[in-house]
């Protein structure tokens, strides 16, 4: 059978507003109206699912517009979810405020998607060769605690993705071991993998993040239009990126890492792996919402006219 992506963060709304320039503190913007994209876990999911992948959502949904949302998009791309809808609470939102040049600034609320269980999450039953994806920001709050102890008993050959974010550095000390120790594959980005290393130059970094994991464990540090590194099998590789002129990197990241964990789930090298998901990344800056993730063909035939 097939090698899964499972994820099992949060699924949100974004409600995405683009503005001139962000307000002083106390002041005021004008906007035009808002849209609404499901976001969160899903940009990772329906970037990975684009690819070919079978993809399970392990975490939590509301009831409500917000959860009937983030659960059409997941359906309409072959996403299975697979722990029960939270009863009585709606899924909750990110407001996402959009500069001009591409840059994005986050107000995240806390709803239904936070409702897991250890039980909830065994709801997507991980097998060997299965790949789990968790959030550094699932560390946190009501989902660390059930997160940490499922996780701790996961499988034999179960890989565990982990893309810290921002807020990994900012967690407890043991907390961080604790999803360190059982953390197969890191892919943060520069500053976060900077973070955890001290490292600002990403083939060092990617090297140094090995010394913070178990035996065989791999490494990717991506650094935006500048490309990643990748430290697997005992060698480093670094690859170049595809800058692009942005006109919304809100996601970016999210489909890097949905690219990256589904072709190694089809069986491809981390490396080949990684420069798909650069071209990804790049395709995705050009285009406006945070799910819009190329699907395969668009990445044959992005990499094709720069071979």
């Amino acid at each position: 059978m097939a090698a899964r992506v499972i994820h099992t963060a949060q699924a949100l709304v974004d409600v995405v507003v683009e503005v001139p320039t962000l307000p002083r503190r106390g002041g005021n913007v004008m906007a035009p109206p808002p849209n609404e994209y499901a976001g969160g876990a899903v940009n990772i999911l329906l970037a990975a699912a684009r690819q070919g992948a079978e993809c399970v959502h392990a975490g939590a949904t509301g009831t409500g517009p917000h959860g009937d949302l983030v659960r059409a998009a997941l359906s309409a791309e072959g996403v299975t979810l697979s722990s029960p809808v939270v009863p009585d609470l709606d899924t909750g939102i990110c407001v996402v405020m959009l500069e001009p040049s591409a840059e994005r600034t986050f107000v995240t609320t806390q709803a239904a998607e936070r409702h897991i269980s250890v039980e909830s999450l065994a709801t997507s039953a991980p097998v060997a060769g299965d790949l789990v994806c968790v959030s550094g920001y699932s560390l946190t709050g009501r989902t660390r605690d059930p997160l940490l102890q499922w996780l701790a008993g996961l499988p034999d050959g179960v890989e565990v993705v982990l893309d810290p974010g921002a807020i990994f550095a900012e967690l407890d000390d043991e907390v961080r071991v604790q999803m360190l120790a059982c953390t197969t594959v890191w892919t943060g980005n520069a500053e976060e993998s900077e973070a955890l290393t001290g490292e600002s130059d990403i083939a060092v970094a990617v090297q140094r993040c090995l010394e913070h994991l178990p035996e065989g464990a791999v490494a990717i540090v991506r650094d935006g239009p500048e490309g990643c590194a990748v430290r697997a099998d005992g060698s480093t590789t670094v690859l170049a990126g595809y800058p692009q002129k942005p006109v919304d990197t809100n996601g970016a990241g999210d489909t890097h890492t949905g690219v990256l964990v589904a072709c190694r789930a089809a069986g491809m090298p981390w490396v080949e792996s990684a420069r798909r998901a650069n071209a990804a990344g790049a395709i995705k800056v050009t285009r406006r919402g945070p799910a819009t993730a190329p699907t395969a063909d668009e990445i044959d035939a992005f990499l094709a006219d720069r071979a």
